[in-house]
């Protein structure tokens, strides 16, 4: 009786949100303590398919149902009652954080130093000529090179205020079709294309606004510039319309620190944050229907890695209405939403007083677009790369000791720095109350 009522509250569950998934395909996480082969060997080849391992060190993959009788909740109420399984969950759709573009002649980048001019308020911006007269990024005190991986459609590689702050994996040969470095991925070498599982990036002007904003090469006479002068920037191609594809470029982010970590800088990446801005729109986090998203954010934090993720372009509470993944509760996730020039929350923004942490300019703001180009974009999305900049720039300016705890306590090391930048924001008339910060 109580596995049949579990069954009917999916299906009542799913009606409310129809076609919000993948037909016939389920995310699976087996437990910590089964093995690849005890989970495969357990599962019913007349109903179902392993289509892809998504996450090795996590354990997550992507099932396809084949026997055309059984429902989508029939496989999930099934796979949940597995006592191999830790989690189980449709492969929902997502989507990309909207922009709009704007005045492409908007010369001024506001949200680094605003001066009052064109009818802004004078100051509304996030301090950057001060923060670097302190740093401008690069490497730790103890010489680490800084990476922000930036979660997105793709990136102009070749754009020349980006260039010089792409990252390369330094074990591997571009385009030889070869995995060089043994890590699983063929021809990583500037980061990760979870589209068609391979190396291959492609330009994208959101991507590469994103990553001029995170990075653009700083005090070098061309065009803009970003957060953090000297960062290395990692593309992974995974702003998408579904989870699975998400939860790749994740494992992949997940994959490269881990491998930093575990051969004390010899290969992998130094990846500090993850930039995002895609998600489900009043998808309900605490609802058990999104587990993998906080199995994600944790198992980065717990690796260092703070995720920086845009929230909603709707005015709407995200502690009401909810939100993936701004509403998700993973201690390493930092949810932000979108400021003015004249330092207010965009009209078309989300906001929650427990959920969403803090604000970041994102209204017509100025970066790279591809082919040479910088333009204006606003949304929550240019919001986003401010403080995933910020967390890159932090590292940049830790001392010593600071750089050693982080080091030796990478997950606690990395909600110390995000307390941090919580502690240090301005308070704001227009978020009191609707922010965290």
């Amino acid at each position: 009786m109580k596995t049949r009522l579990i069954h009917i509250l999916i299906v009542l569950s799913t009606i409310l949100s129809a076609k919000n998934h993948v037909p016939n395909q389920i995310l699976v996480q087996r437990k910590p303590d089964v093995s690849h082969i005890q989970f495969v060997n357990t599962i019913d080849l007349q109903n179902y398919k392993v289509d892809k391992l998504l996450v090795k060190r996590l354990g997550i993959y992507r099932l396809k149902i084949v026997n055309s009788t059984l429902s989508d909740y029939d496989a999930l109420a099934e796979f949940r009652s597995n006592p191999w399984v830790k989690n189980a969950q449709l492969d929902h759709y997502t989507s990309q954080r909207q922009t709009f573009p704007d005045d492409s002649q908007f010369g001024q980048m506001w949200a680094l130093h605003n001066n009052g001019s064109n009818g802004a308020v004078e100051d509304a911006d996030i301090d950057a000529p001060e923060a670097w007269d302190i740093a401008t990024g690069g490497l730790t005190a103890l010489g680490d090179t800084i990476v922000v991986a930036v979660v997105d459609g793709g990136c102009d590689l070749n754009h020349p205020d980006l260039v010089d702050n792409i990252w390369t994996n330094r074990h591997e040969i571009p385009g030889n079709g070869i995995d060089d470095d043994n890590n699983g991925y063929i021809d990583d070498y500037n980061g990760w294309d979870a589209y068609s599982s391979d190396g291959s990036i492609s330009s994208d002007q959101h991507g590469t606004h994103v990553s001029g904003t995170v990075g653009a090469k700083g005090n070098n006479g061309s065009q803009v510039v970003g957060v953090s002068w000297n960062v290395k920037i990692m593309t992974v191609m995974a702003s998408t319309s579904q989870t699975s594809i998400a939860v790749e470029g994740y494992g992949y982010v997940l994959d490269q620190r881990m491998r930093y970590n575990e051969t004390n800088g010899d290969s992998g990446a130094f990846v500090v944050s993850t930039n995002s801005s895609f998600g489900v729109n009043f998808g309900d986090c605490s609802s058990g229907s999104y587990p993998l998203w906080n199995e994600m954010y944790n198992a980065m934090g717990e690796a260092g890695i703070l995720s920086a993720a845009a929230t909603m372009n709707i005015n709407a509470n995200v502690d009401t209405q909810g939100d993936v993944p701004t509403g998700c509760d993973s201690d390493w996730l930092i949810a932000v939403t979108n400021t003015t020039s004249s330092d207010v929350k965009n009209s078309g923004a989300a906001y929650g007083p427990t959920m969403v942490d803090l604000g970041a300019p994102g209204t017509a703001v100025l970066s790279t677009l591809p082919n040479n180009n910088t333009g204006t974009l606003t949304g929550t999305s240019m919001a986003t790369p401010h403080v995933a900049g910020a967390v890159g720039l932090m590292h940049n300016a830790m001392s010593n000791g600071f750089a050693q705890f982080y080091k030796d306590n990478p997950g606690e090391g990395a909600l110390a720095l995000k307390q941090l930048i919580l502690d240090g924001t301005d308070p704001l008339t227009s978020l009191n109350g609707i922010t965290v910060s």
